[in-house]
């Protein structure tokens, strides 16, 4: 069984800096692109970042790019956003993706169950 388990959101203040960590079990890993997704309040889903397979391609949104940076470790299944400079508008659920390949193309057919980020002061 397919499971995708967002940690490490919280409230932070404008400026601050976050870490996201997605754990993936029930499929191999290291098959498939990997993204990051946010929703905020009252606005739709938007993708925020992806990863390739292999991790040495990237595609970041123009609204987080030279802030955020996703990577990954395949030998742990693991995904991470690190995040930093946040803003307010970065408030949202972030969700972590499977992608159906391995190159991103935003066919995703597995969502974790969100984690909160709130940027306020």
């Amino acid at each position: 069984q397919v499971q995708l388990v967002e940690s490490g959101g919280g409230l932070v203040q404008p400026g601050g800096s976050l870490t996201l960590s997605c754990a993936a079990s029930g499929f191999t890993f290291s098959s498939y692109a990997m993204s990051w997704v946010r929703q905020a309040p009252g606005k739709g889903l938007e993708r925020v970042s992806d990863i390739n397979s292999g991790g040495g391609s990237t595609y970041y949104a123009d609204s987080v790019k030279g802030r955020f940076t996703i990577s990954r470790d395949n030998a742990k299944n693991t995904l991470y956003l690190q995040m930093n400079s946040l803003k307010p508008e970065d408030t949202a659920m972030y969700y972590c993706a499977k992608d159906q390949a391995a190159v991103t193309g935003s066919l995703y057919d597995y969502w974790g169950q969100g984690t909160q980020v709130t940027v306020s002061s």
